[in-house]
């Protein structure tokens, strides 16, 4: 019996061995190196242009990092948001609010995901992003 037990902890932890190595923790956190060239907003705040990390914490939230991910800029509440079909890239939707303001950051999606994540804005922000024009930029483009 308890060679039995042996046998069937030592098969599961190789199983594991075999598996984990195939596992990426972008495929889990969906972790996205993304480069602006002018200033971009997100809920609460804008960012400048630059590198930033975007990192899933939760399905319900979004964490964006500097470009060597040292510093937090941001912990953002998101909504599920749906693709028809999965894009080959990542890809951000955004809002152009006209010249005086920064585009800001609607939703952005992972490559091969259908489901992204939508930002969260205040009431007076999501009026203006809701009769703003939008533009989904696939990174790359």
């Amino acid at each position: 019996m308890i060679n039995r037990k042996a046998f069937v902890v030592f098969g599961l932890a190789l199983a594991s061995l075999i598996v984990l190595p195939n596992a990426r923790a972008s495929e889990t956190d969906q972790a996205t190196k993304l480069t602006f060239s002018q200033s971009v907003q997100i809920p609460g705040q804008v960012l400048s242009a630059g590198t930033y990390w975007f990192v899933v914490l939760t399905p319900d939230a979004v964490q964006i990092f500097s470009s060597d991910r040292s510093t937090l800029y941001a912990t953002l509440l998101t909504h599920s948001a749906e693709l028809l079909e999965p894009a080959d890239k990542t890809t951000v939707i955004f809002a152009d609010r006209g010249s005086m303001q920064p585009e800001a950051i609607v939703t952005w999606f992972y490559p091969g995901r259908t489901i992204g994540h939508e930002f969260l804005y205040s009431k007076q922000d999501r009026k203006e992003i809701a009769q703003a024009k939008q533009r989904t930029v696939a990174a790359g483009d």
